[in-house]
């Protein structure tokens, strides 16, 4: 048996179904299934489908086709021939076809299609002759040379242009634009048959002109031509650029379509549109869609003509005068709801629908998942259970983790967007999207929102000073940093719009200047960013409300959190930040880091008293100022644990290096001299001596516990008597106490013994039998992962800090990653960002060794994970996989990690949980 390269559909027929999309892509695969299901067989132009494995072996062979391929496809066009009535190349009756790609997953405008090939200088008088309209064909014609000189003649032949304006298809379009205004046309459609057969004979003349060579005129060359230039653009600048963005591996290849072409520019009685069969914009049960007469189908997405709407409810402000389809062809219009109606019921999902009607008849050319924002996306998941067209874990399923951000942030009108040019791209930290006038320092930020002004703090990178300025922003931006840099973790904890790592920008802070796309921006003009795609825009760009559906997201999240096992906890550091995660559905805290009650607003008091512990050079003087600073922190932890009664809030000790809290201002460094009643000579010997090489693996976390016990005793006893005071107040307050930066099990028992003395003396102090709490640690360097049997004797639970884990396990600062990392990634040599999703294969090697061996020693240890990893749904998938309890992340993603949670049990269901958690059985997804 040959290989098979070459499936046919058409005339109720098909060699291939909707489940070989892997093999036909998802065009190839659903032309199929709309011409042979016995279901559909709705009237699809025949055709036949060139599998992915041609892509494949294209690449793999110097861009040679398989022996049998030639074959195979002239015999498929022998059959769209005979079922067509029609010859491919013929002078008397010829046929046309179109050549386009289709990938697996749909990758819309990011490759090639050639319409009308096999018109040449032969097929021209038959084609006028079988139609009777000489306009149409030379229009159709002028089209075909307009496509195939850009997209296979210069783009898959490697030319490149020197810049956009000398590409071979804007000439052509400037050459049609000044035949247009000499003979004042406003219209393509204006043009007669005479102007376009003058105009093709321009064109040809101008493309050899360009490209060296003649317009092909043999209908066979042409086809080839098409088919290798659909292959050569899998690997285009724009395909390549959107499968890094949605993940699309690289060795998946496209599959490339030949379709016999049927025609909507043959007069007043043909047409062209795209349909969705419910609104993508916000998800309601209407058919919606537009549509051009006599106009092929890239006329209606290239914004040349205003398309017209399909029905009443597909009108808007620009087409609301146009004749919809409804009226103008009525019968028509009738088929095309039925066929919709028809397809939306076999597939149980929105459908995306081009169509073409040729001289009264309708055609159906394409069928797809349609593509739709977050809103839409829930609601058209709820209303499809509602209406039993699914069950409620395929509609989990149906929503993505980002569709279910879009519901959390405003974003930029997608229709205002589409058009703008982008000024500079950094690495999108912080989602949504934000406007604002640019201020390059945060007391500036601080100083213009106070007047009223919305404001985008520009930096070169953020540190903690900036915190204010960043929270007075409507947005950030870095012309350095990455993912897990401050000004990221910051922004991505409030779910602020942010964009770090945008190395196209020249900052000049003293003079107030920033330079992007050879432009200049001044203190007080206008950007706007997309925090989710990484995209700066110059001026102030209008903004939509994406969070309308808050109801209907609720109802969704509810039903994620009756499907899923792993719990979800956020990230907090304040009671404020507690409350917002427990708005978004968290179950606990699992990350409260003590030492962000020393940043922002109302710090100034504690950060003072912090400074002094620090600088303290006695154990006396210490105490004296850990006396001062505790009533601060005990206030925090209090607000904190009673904000989120009664789940278990992770208190993670004091975990920087000291010198972070060290001030820079000299005022600041004279009053506190003046406190520890030193020179300041001798202050700034002390701060000197703090100084460190490497200090994000220097004097810090537990390191500073076993120096200053001291220290670690005043947050403990702060733990402490916050729950015995809350305790006596009637609330259940869950404290779990958290060791920072361990490596070593007896740096874990040191600490243990201080949190025992003092939970005794509390006990005692408020007359208590017990309070309930837990203590453990986080496993953030390699060695604890390793010794893990070692450290579970002591703790009672693990809590995974992945930042600092992937930090060591790949030795990479993840401050100083922008000089490498996009090369890395660029080349393959990463498939993603370590920071952003967790590498399962080393450092989940990792963190399952360690689970493995703590559970060995303690079956019920209890398992979470609170690096930024917690809100990445594929790291929530794999802390679902690996038997953890808990994923922890900033408030904004919880809704997010409630949704992975939900999709990672439907897919990987009965995972193991140390509390033994039962899980039901799920049903198969309909």
């Amino acid at each position: 048996m040959k290989h098979k390269y070459v499936y046919f559909f058409g005339g109720g027929k098909a060699d291939g179904n909707e489940s070989m999309k892997e093999l036909l892509g998802g065009k190839g695969a659903n032309l199929a299934e709309m011409a042979g299901h016995k279901d559909l067989r709705l009237p699809v132009p025949p055709g036949f489908t060139i599998t992915t494995e041609v892509c494949i072996h294209y690449y793999k062979n110097k861009r040679t086709y398989p022996k049998g391929l030639k074959e195979q496809t002239e015999e498929s066009l022998k059959r769209i021939e005979k079922i067509m009535g029609k010859k491919f190349g013929d002078a008397q009756n010829p046929l046309l076809v179109s050549v386009r790609s289709g990938a697996r997953r749909s990758m819309p405008g990011m490759m090639e299609t050639v319409l009308n090939v096999g018109l040449t200088e032969k097929t021209i008088p038959g084609l006028i002759k079988q139609s009777g309209n000489g306009r149409f064909v030379y229009d159709a014609y002028r089209r075909l040379i307009m496509m195939y000189s850009d997209v296979v003649m210069e783009k898959a032949g490697g030319i490149e242009p020197k810049d956009d304006e000398s590409g071979i298809r804007k000439q052509l379009e400037k050459i049609m634009h000044q035949m247009k205004n000499e003979k004042g046309y406003q219209q393509d459609t204006d043009m007669t048959e005479e102007d376009l057969r003058t105009l093709c004979q321009r064109f040809k003349e101008r493309v050899k002109d360009v490209l060296g060579k003649k317009f092909p005129d043999d209908p066979y060359e042409q086809l080839w031509g098409g088919i290798g230039a659909v292959f050569a653009s899998w690997n285009g600048k724009r395909a390549v650029s959107y499968r890094r963005i949605e993940g699309i591996p690289d060795e998946w290849g496209t599959a490339v379509n030949v379709q016999s072409m049927v025609f909507g520019n043959m007069g007043s009685s043909s047409a062209t549109g795209v349909a969705f069969t419910r609104n993508p914009g916000n998800g309601e049960p209407e058919f919606y869609g537009e549509y051009l007469i006599n106009a092929q189908g890239e006329d209606v997405v290239a914004g040349i003509r205003t398309p017209a709407p399909i029905n009443e409810y597909s009108k808007s402000e620009h087409n609301k005068e146009l004749l919809t389809l409804e009226k103008a062809m009525p019968k028509i219009y009738k088929e095309l709801y039925s066929y919709q109606k028809r397809l939306e019921k076999h597939y149980k999902d929105m459908q995306d629908i081009e169509f073409t009607i040729e001289r009264g008849r309708l055609f159906m050319l394409q069928c797809r998942i349609g593509k739709r924002n977050g809103p839409a996306a829930v609601r058209i998941a709820l209303d499809m259970i509602k209406e039993k067209l699914i069950d409620k874990n395929a509609a989990i399923l149906r929503v993505t983790p980002a569709q279910m951000d879009e519901l959390l942030h405003p974003i930029i009108d997608p229709k205002v967007e589409v058009g703008q040019r982008v000024l500079a791209k950094g690495l999108p930290a912080g989602p949504g999207g934000a406007s604002g006038q640019i201020v390059f320092s945060a007391q500036d930020a601080v100083q213009w929102k106070k007047e009223g002004k919305r404001v985008i703090l520009v930096r070169e990178e953020t540190n903690p000073e900036d915190v204010e300025g960043m929270r007075a922003a409507e947005a950030i931006l870095t012309a350095r940093g990455g993912m897990t840099s401050h000004a990221a973790l910051v922004a991505r904890g409030w779910g602020k719009c942010c964009i770090v790592g945008c190395g196209g920008l020249h900052i000049e802070g003293l003079k107030k200047e920033m330079n992007a796309d050879g432009k200049v921006f001044k203190e007080g003009d206008w950007i706007t960013l997309n925090g989710t795609k990484g995209n700066v825009y110059a001026g102030q760009l209008p903004m939509m409300d994406a969070t309308e559906e808050n109801k209907v997201l609720n109802d969704f999240l509810k039903s994620c959190d009756t499907i899923k096992r792993l719990g979800v906890r956020t990230n907090a550091d304040t009671p404020e930040d507690a409350k917002k995660g427990r708005q978004f559905g968290a179950q606990g805290i699992g990350l409260f880091r003590t030492e962000h009650m020393f940043y922002g607003k109302g710090s100034e008091e504690p950060l003072f008293r912090l400074r002094k512990m620090i600088m303290s050079k006695t154990e006396d003087e210490r105490r004296q100022a850990l006396d001062e600073l505790f009533p601060f922190v005990k206030k925090d932890i209090k607000g904190t644990l009673d904000a989120m009664d009664p789940y278990p809030v992770v208190i993670r000790l004091l975990d920087p290096p000291l010198h972070e809290f060290v001030p820079r201002d000299s005022g600041k460094l004279e009053e506190l001299a003046n406190e520890l009643d030193i020179s300041l000579k001798e202050l700034n010997k002390r701060a000197d001596d703090l100084h460190e090489s490497n200090p994000m693996m220097g004097h810090r976390g537990v390191r500073l516990g076993i120096t200053y016990p001291e220290v670690s005793e005043m947050q403990i006893r702060a733990i402490f008597e916050s729950a015995a005071e809350l305790i006596n107040e009637g609330r259940t307050p869950y404290p779990e106490i958290m060791i920072p930066v361990l490596g070593d099990v007896k740096e874990l028992i040191h600490q243990k013994e201080i949190a025992e003395r003092v939970y005794r003396e509390v006990l005692v102090k408020y007359n208590l039998k017990k309070i309930k709490h837990m203590f453990g640690t986080m496993i953030e360097i390699p060695r604890a992962a390793l010794v893990s049997n070692k450290i579970a004797e002591f703790a009672q639970f693990f809590s995974f800090g992945t930042n600092d884990l992937t930090q060591m396990g790949f030795g990479f600062s993840r401050d100083d990653i922008g000089g490498f990392l996009p090369d890395y990634l660029q080349k393959g040599i990463l498939p993603e960002d370590p920071f952003q999703s967790i590498d399962q294969e080393g450092i989940g090697e990792l963190i399952k060794i360690s689970i493995e061996r703590g559970r060995k020693t303690s079956a019920n240890l209890e398992i979470g994970i609170c690096g930024e990893h917690g809100g990445d749904p594929r790291s929530v998938e794999f802390c679902h996989r690996v038997g953890m309890d808990y994923v922890s992340c900033s408030p904004y993603r919880v809704p997010i990690a409630r949704l992975a949670a939900a999709q990672a049990n439907l897919l990987y269901p009965m995972a193991g949980s140390s509390n033994k958690i039962g899980v039901k059985k799920i049903s198969k997804v309909k």
